[in-house]
């Protein structure tokens, strides 16, 4: 049988939708590459925001129109909150949030039998963790550990807690074990991701004695020299005891996501995000002080309902107070369900845009400044793919700051890069541990850490050689 898995959204569904992959190889089904013709096509949904519904209800069409005969499967947040609309949509297996193995073999047997299924839960009614085969396809250079599920902060505007019910956890063993499979396996960096990661083992242990540092410092220990890096963190994680645990893990990667939001103490408070911008700062000089040189990265909301210009003023010059390294920024989307969707003082469109453009402007100018300090540092990179020509970068004779193509800015190439006589590509891309990409020349560096010397910028990341031996 052939296979196409479309997955959009968090890492969460990339994870859930590389297990699904990995069993469906294991069964001897081909997946088909893009514009191929297919047998079961899957998507994997998100519905975070109301762009993302029209996204999904984009994918769904197109797969449809490109096989109508064969079976179409919906899973994710958007069915697990809107069975109805994807019935709509003519799909012939509809699961929720949960239940991957279940939802893979009610797809499966679709194929055989031509009957729609359906198979949907009460997310809040959830307890368990449902456990799946980490990993992926063995070409890829990084595994994703998903820990946790589900999220019980009910902010305003968010929709996941009831699309992905309360926290679970998966336990400390079932980790560690996973984490073993995966060094076995040859991955050389590990994301320890999930939903909201940070309120990992409150369902496991209510004495607070175990719970996200007890369980980082287990992973490290246990990865060891394989990367171990971090999903998405809630601030109020951040205190002296997390840092004071983990600084001494050389293998954990010096990347930090706090989510923030908003910059105004009475946005955050509509928000009901539970720490204000005094708790944040402190957990960004946290960070700072004991994982020197660490990139700091966030998201942020803007055109908030009630975000008046003052507040909107208080974030900017709030993002410029912590400077990130990057940043992610979204105007604020409305979302039917939400307590937010019926608040006053929703914005327009022009507000929004303008405000959102005005925040990547400053993001921009700081991850220009980040990178910059990167120049003549040595970063481990991990290399993932050969990456000539450079996708999205042009040539440019300009040095330190130029125009950017990408949502959070950059800087143009400081020199044009040279070109092989062959024609065969020799420039390689991966990250550095601070996740900053990095491009660098040389032949096979599949899956291999090498440090590399940062000499200049580039549009999207910064460029460098190798300078000695594999790490």
């Amino acid at each position: 049988m052939r296979y196409t898995i479309q997955t959009l959204g968090c890492k969460v569904n990339q994870y859930e939708s590389q297990a699904m992959e990995q069993r469906l190889r294991e069964l001897g089904h081909l997946e088909v590459g893009p514009g191929e013709d297919f047998d079961l096509a899957i998507v994997n949904t998100c519905t975070v925001t109301a762009v993302a519904d029209k996204k999904n209800r984009n994918v769904i069409r197109r797969l449809r129109k490109q096989c109508p005969d064969a079976v179409l499967a919906v899973c994710g947040c958007y069915s697990q909150v809107k069975p109805e609309d994807v019935r709509a949509l003519g799909v012939d297996v509809i699961s929720g949030s949960a239940g991957r193995e279940a939802f893979l073999e009610l797809a499966l047997s679709a194929v055989s039998d031509r009957q729609k299924r359906e198979a949907l839960d009460e997310a809040l009614r959830r307890r368990s963790f449902e456990i799946l085969p980490p990993g992926g396809l063995a070409t890829r250079t990084r595994a994703m550990l998903k820990v946790q599920d589900g999220c019980s902060n009910f902010c305003t505007y968010c929709i996941i807690p009831y699309a992905r019910g309360p926290v679970r956890s998966l336990t400390l063993d079932a980790a560690l074990a996973q984490v073993a499979e995966l060094v076995e396996a040859g991955y050389r960096e590990i994301v320890v991701t999930g939903i909201e990661i940070a309120s990992w083992g409150v369902d496991l242990d209510k004495t607070g004695a175990m719970r996200l540092p007890q369980l980082l410092d287990a992973v490290c220990r246990a990865a060891g020299d394989v990367r171990i890096r971090l999903g998405s963190l809630e601030p109020r994680i951040i205190d002296e005891d997390f840092c004071r645990l983990l600084e001494g893990r050389k293998n954990l990667c010096p990347h930090f996501h706090l989510s923030m939001q908003s910059g105004s103490d009475a946005v955050l408070a509509r928000m009901h995000r539970k720490y204000d911008t005094a708790r944040y700062l402190e957990s960004v000089k946290l960070l700072k002080r004991h994982f020197p040189g660490c990139a700091v990265t966030t998201d942020m909301i803007v055109g908030f309902p009630g975000e008046t210009e003052t507040e909107f003023a208080e974030s900017l010059d709030f993002i410029r107070k912590c400077s990130f390294a990057s940043m992610h920024v979204f105007p604020y989307s409305r979302r039917p369900g939400t307590p937010a969707d019926k608040l006053p003082g929703q914005l327009g469109n022009a507000v929004k845009e303008a405000r959102s453009a005005a925040a990547i402007a400053v993001a921009a100018e700081m991850n220009a400044a980040f990178r910059a300090d990167m120049i003549g540092t040595v970063q481990a990179v991990l290399f993932e793919e050969e990456a000539f020509p450079l996708r999205g970068m042009r040539p440019s004779s300009q040095t330190g700051a130029g125009e950017a193509d990408s949502p959070v800015g950059g800087c143009a190439l400081d020199a044009p890069l040279p070109v092989p006589e062959t024609g065969k590509p020799s420039l390689w891309t991966g990250h550095a541990p601070n996740s900053i990409r990095v491009y660098a020349p040389g032949e096979a560096l599949h899956n291999r850490v090498l440090p590399v010397r940062i000499t200049g910028l580039s549009e999207d990341g910064v460029r460098g050689e190798i300078a000695e031996t594999e790490t």
